[in-house]
């Protein structure tokens, strides 16, 4: 039987080259900022202003929710990220569910990006059969497959790269757009007679998964670069680079657009740039402004959806060849079966199946929260019960980061909807199986870890 390990080794995946501090900002914003802040202001311009309360109170808890994963990164400097506390934390099989829970967001979200990534790609191209559209979703599946498997040293030059041609555009938009705003645009500051309660609810409820992705450099960790220092102050400084962005695009947005043109608007950051400059040639600008976005975020979501099972099987808790790399360090069957998972499931979306990957789709923005309630969890237990190295210096504000993270998890489940929350909880019990047999094909069984072996004379009969 293969040895179970309690502590991280702090073995660095190096094959390839790390990320660097900035390459590691770049995972997290270009993971975060994917294809829907293009949609985002129109979207709540449904809501009212109002919609804008929501934004500050979801980036509270998104923000708190990137200092615990700094914390802890600190103290568990491994990959994983969130299987690695949890398991750490609560034991193995808190640690399966929330790598097998992470697994489903990665691929299946892949999906999503990939589909809506094809809209803006076909303002171009225009090919608009269903065969033209899934070979369009596959060269955004399989050109960042390919860039990863050439290490992980071209996946942050990438990353970076891409992070900057869509970065630096929305912020310029942000800033000047604050310029031409016009206080009419604005529309009612709660829009459709709803009550206040309700109106930041509902806005919340689209707000609450803009910001999935803020743990990518804490289950990367071991690619990173001093990932004791490094994780922390990527995560908050990724975190805050995208709550700006978001927050003043949305703000100069709804500022230059008359509310109710925004309502309907398939291009709001176009239209809102044709109003502040003038012409109409700004949808080509934004169409490549997003092209470039989601094949970026394609590409920090793909690396991730390797890191999460190799921590896990090499515990022996997913299937080995998960941890298998090719000459570059690149964990290649994990980006292989991650990247095929993500085909068929757009592949669905195409030939009928839409129901199905529309669930599919609500079923990952439920799955996103289970590792990050464990990973909350994790942090406040530590806190509380002192069973690891604390620094009791600022104890009493670590303590109500936690519990405002872990408020923040459950109201980003309550958001999700009973629909979403119903197939979810089916995915994880459907990996339950999975835990089983990767217990038993190791020889182990029972609540311990490699306590008791098949075999033992201690073992009861």
């Amino acid at each position: 039987m293969n040895a179970v390990r309690t502590e991280p080794t702090g073995r660095q995946g190096t094959g390839g080259g790390r990320l660097s501090l900035s390459g590691a900002i770049a995972l997290i914003v270009g993971n975060v900022i994917g294809t829907g802040i293009f949609l985002l202001p129109a979207t709540l311009a449904q809501y009212g202003t109002i919609s804008i309360v929501a934004f500050l109170l979801v980036t509270l808890g998104a923000v708190c929710l990137a200092v615990v994963f700094g914390r802890l990164g600190r103290r568990v400097p491994t990959a994983g990220g969130p299987y690695a506390y949890a398991r750490q934390g609560f034991g193995e099989f808190a640690g399966f569910l929330s790598a097998w829970s992470f697994w489903i967001t990665a691929w299946a979200g892949n999906a999503g990006i990939a589909v809506a990534w094809v809209g803006y790609v076909n303002y171009f191209l225009h090919w608009e059969s269903t065969l033209g559209k899934l070979v369009i979703a596959l060269a955004g599946i399989w050109v960042p497959a390919l860039v990863n498997l050439t290490g992980v040293k071209n996946v942050g030059l990438f990353q970076i790269v891409t992070t900057v041609l869509k970065f630096v555009p929305l912020l310029f938009i942000g800033i000047v757009g604050l310029f031409f705003v016009r206080g009419a645009n604005f529309g009612p500051f709660i829009a459709g007679g709803a009550n206040p309660v309700a109106a930041i609810s509902l806005a919340g409820a689209v707000l609450l998964f803009i910001y999935s992705g803020i743990e990518s450099v804490a289950i990367a960790a071991e690619k990173i670069v001093d990932p004791v220092r490094n994780v922390g102050r990527a995560s908050v400084y990724g975190t805050l680079a995208c709550a700006v962005v978001y927050l003043l695009g949305t703000v100069a947005v709804m500022g230059n657009v008359p509310h109710a043109a925004l309502e309907n608007s398939e291009a709001p950051f176009a239209d809102a740039i044709n109003n502040m400059f003038g012409g109409s040639a700004w949808g080509a600008v934004m169409a490549v402004i997003a092209i470039i976005s989601g094949i970026g975020a394609l590409n920090g979501w793909t690396m991730l959806v390797a890191e999460m099972p190799m921590a896990s099987a090499r515990d022996n808790l997913f299937p080995r060849f998960f941890t298998k790399t090719n000459r570059n360090g690149t964990l290649w069957a994990g980006i292989l079966v991650g990247s095929v998972l993500t085909s068929i499931v757009t592949a669905a979306s195409y030939f009928g199946a839409e129901n199905v990957f529309e669930s599919i789709l609500l079923l990952a923005t439920f799955t996103t929260v289970v590792p990050y309630m464990f990973s909350a969890g994790a942090q406040l237990f530590w806190l509380v019960t002192r069973q690891r190295a604390i620094d009791r210096t600022g104890l009493g504000r670590d303590v109500t980061v936690s519990v405002v993270a872990l408020l923040f998890c459950f109201w980003m489940v309550y958001g999700s909807g009973e629909t979403a929350v119903f197939l979810g909880t089916i995915m994880l019990l459907v990996g339950i199986p999975v835990f089983v047999w990767a217990k038993a094909s190791r020889g182990t069984y029972g609540p311990s870890d490699g306590a008791l072996e098949r075999g033992s004379d201690d073992v009861p009969r």
